[in-house]
């Protein structure tokens, strides 16, 4: 596992070899137990933003996303960014590209906040603009994010 030093401070964006691995991590989460993640949703001066709180020792898989995003995290985590898992610890911004599918792994309580500049009038509209797979999201999937 390498330090955020070696990913220059931004995620990239991943190859269709990555984007597999997670797909197929996907496939093997979804038959444990799941975990009930909360998804806050906010619009303020043109940017949507949503949060997620992840208990320690949770594992997430991210829709693909197909835009380019800034993502914040909070907490100590390790993330697969494709080809190799980095940790982040403690509080980070990273700008990340577009084309990624992410998978995270929550080694101690942590927050992801991922925003974006949006002309979007709904959740769903913004949803949709940063991902083709937004019926995946479990903010669609589950009764009332958090507002």
């Amino acid at each position: 596992m390498n330090s955020l030093a070696h990913i220059s401070t931004a995620l990239p964006a991943m190859t269709e070899r990555g984007i597999s691995d997670v797909r197929r991590l996907e496939a093997l989460t979804m038959e444990l137990p799941q975990v009930d993640i909360q998804t806050a949703h906010k619009f303020h001066a043109g940017i949507y933003s949503r949060t997620i709180f992840m208990p320690a020792g949770c594992v997430i898989t991210g829709a693909l996303i197909k835009i380019p995003t800034t993502l914040i995290t909070s907490g100590e985590l390790v993330v697969y960014i494709g080809e190799e898992a980095v940790q982040l610890n403690g509080y980070n911004v990273l700008p990340a590209a577009a084309n990624r599918k992410q998978a995270f792994y929550a080694l101690t309580d942590s927050y992801l906040t991922m925003f974006f500049a949006t002309d979007a009038q709904s959740i769903e509209e913004a949803e949709s603009q940063f991902t083709d797979e937004a019926d995946m999201l479990l903010s669609r999937r589950q009764n009332g994010g958090i507002q």
